[in-house]
């Protein structure tokens, strides 16, 4: 079933490629930072450059890539912001989960992406959202920040969800398609792990 993928991962852009293992110490997805109307699209994203295809168009490797490694950068940034920004132990050790799952993703992705044919170099420049809500996330201290990454981590997750999930279903890659369904379980866990947090 294709899905449209008109997320433009922008904070959180595809956490996809840091929930690369199958239990709930992982974390993908979510570079998000501010939950807007529309879910991610300011939360999650990717570069300008790297927008997702037109509505009911599959990503392609290079565009699917490119959110996967912009989505972990936003990831790792906006979860290393909790050290010193969170109150909630809970919020803390989720973010710890969340860096060393992005930065598990990260190097599993470019290994895959180094061995096509011909290689590829996955683009982790951050969009304009996924800067924005950055900045936003660090204006924040404390209970304000704590709800403001446990909104953007849930609206992140269930983004990186459904564009994996259409990945995994139409996606013009082989290994990335397998890259993407083998993260579906624990993006769930982590969606869930996220909400938990409100």
């Amino acid at each position: 079933m294709t899905m449209r993928l008109t997320i433009l991962l922008a904070g959180t852009a595809l956490t996809v490629a840091a929930c690369g293992k199958h239990d709930t110490t992982n974390d993908m997805t979510a570079n998000n930072a501010a939950v807007t109307d529309n879910g991610m699209t300011a939360a999650n994203g990717m570069a300008d450059e790297n927008a997702m295809a037109p509505a009911g168009e599959p990503l392609t490797a290079q565009s699917f890539a490119n959110a996967a490694a912009a989505s972990d950068r936003f990831e790792i940034e906006s979860s290393k912001l909790a050290a010193g920004q969170a109150s909630s132990a809970a919020v803390k050790k989720f973010a710890t989960k969340m860096i060393s799952a992005h930065t598990e993703s990260t190097a599993k992705l470019k290994g895959i992406a180094a061995g096509m044919s011909p290689a590829m170099t996955p683009d982790d420049t951050l969009s304009a959202d996924q800067d924005a809500a950055l900045s936003g996330l660090k204006d924040q201290k404390g209970a304000a920040f704590d709800s403001a990454y446990a909104a953007a981590q849930v609206t992140a997750h269930q983004k990186t969800l459904d564009a994996l999930k259409g990945y995994a279903a139409s996606g013009d890659d082989a290994q990335l398609k397998s890259f993407a369904s083998g993260l579906i379980p624990t993006v769930t866990a982590h969606l869930n792990m996220a909400k938990a947090l409100k």
